[in-house]
């Protein structure tokens, strides 16, 4: 019944797309971790800075910003990241393209759980003589950060899916094998259910665990 599988390294594919979420997740968790810094930072030109790049990233396609990154960054300027082939150039410049989508909405959540926090103890916190630097690290972000592990939970999981996006400028994750697959053989509902089944074993243990660690590090207020 699955013998279309044969000469196909579907596992391959699906290695390749938990390295992009992977690293898209860490750059996008510190870049969007820096842009929520700014948009309540005191300093109204970071404020402006992190309140455009939201407002600018969130509404252009993700299509757009990966086909960029080839035509634009790679192909116009030349930029390859430190890599030598053209399949790890792709790679590391859909990484960039995630990271760019995807900061903006960490960024978002991250806001919301800063807001949580009550003013009384950012208050306190200047009081005794901490910096706007120190009060974020020491005081405020601990806090949002126990306080959106749910809202994280779902941009990863976004950011799974949105992996495939990356198949557009040749990147071997499972959207472009699958692709391949259905153009090479006569099996379009099996194929599409192997990789349904695929994205479902990626993201459903991440939902049902972060969801299990949202409850036990939630701020009781």
């Amino acid at each position: 019944m699955f013998d279309f599988l044969e000469g196909y390294n579907v596992l391959g594919a699906f290695w390749v797309t938990v390295q992009l979420t992977f690293y898209s997740a860490v750059g996008a968790l510190i870049w969007g971790t820096v842009l929520a810094a700014m948009r309540v930072s005191p300093v109204p030109l970071m404020r402006g800075f992190g309140t455009a790049y939201v407002n600018v990233v969130r509404n252009i396609p993700l299509t757009v910003i990966i086909v960029f990154t080839s035509l634009g960054l790679f192909q116009t300027l030349g930029i390859t990241l430190g890599a030598e082939n053209f399949t790890t150039i792709n790679f590391r410049l859909a990484v960039l393209g995630l990271i760019v989508y995807t900061s903006a909405f960490v960024c978002e959540a991250l806001r919301s759980g800063i807001n949580t926090v009550p003013v009384g103890q950012t208050e306190a916190a200047r009081a005794i003589g901490l910096s706007f630097p120190q009060v974020l690290r020491l005081v405020v972000l601990p806090q949002a950060f126990r306080s959106v592990v749910g809202p994280l939970a779902n941009v990863l999981i976004a950011l799974t899916k949105n992996t495939t996006v990356a198949a557009t400028i040749g990147v071997a994750e499972a959207a472009l094998l699958m692709r391949e697959m259905i153009e090479n053989e006569a099996q379009l509902l099996l194929i599409s259910a192997v990789f349904a089944f695929g994205f479902i074993c990626l993201t459903l243990p991440t939902g049902l665990l972060l969801g299990r660690v949202a409850k036990k590090v939630s701020v009781k207020r």
